[in-house]
């Protein structure tokens, strides 16, 4: 999640977080290198990956080409099969962050999903029984979309 919500829409402005210093901080966090190539393939799979959650026709072909040079190796132990990630150092955490993507979606089938606020470019995982949340956050997109359509009804009036 921290790499799909790090290009927010801030006061009407799409931002870039992954190259300031929450930029530094996540690739810290996860094992990054901090290279500026690192940070290209991370930004091209985080747009391929917006593009898988939305449903575009090309995320798919963009997503495999993330993973290129990407592989995962068996290493068999007394616990059984443990898959090792072999891929180039800046292209690892970008990996890593599909890898993550991949696992959500099998574990929470229909979770993911872009925030219902058009003008918003974040994500959530929808933890309600129901599955039916739809906003990133109901204190800002919930509350901002529901008096917009307050809004029209009064206006219909």
């Amino acid at each position: 999640m921290a790499v799909l919500n790090s290009a927010p829409v801030i006061d009407g402005t799409p931002t870039e977080q992954l190259d300031g210093s929450a930029g530094h901080e996540l690739r810290d966090r996860f094992g990054g290198t901090g290279t500026t190539t690192e940070l290209h393939h991370l930004q091209r799979t985080r747009a391929a990956l917006h593009g898988m959650i939305r449903e575009e026709s090309d995320a798919a072909e963009r997503l495999a080409a993330t993973l290129g040079r990407t592989t995962l190796l068996p290493e068999v132990t007394s616990d059984g099969i443990q898959w090792q990630l072999d891929a180039p150092a800046d292209e690892r955490l970008a990996a890593r962050t599909v890898l993550a993507w991949s696992r959500v979606m099998e574990t929470l089938p229909g979770r993911l999903r872009a925030c219902a606020n058009t003008e918003c470019n974040l994500f959530l995982i929808d933890h309600s029984r129901p599955g039916t949340a739809k906003w990133c956050s109901m204190a800002t997109c919930g509350n901002r979309m529901k008096a917009r359509a307050h809004a029209q009804r009064s206006r219909r009036r």
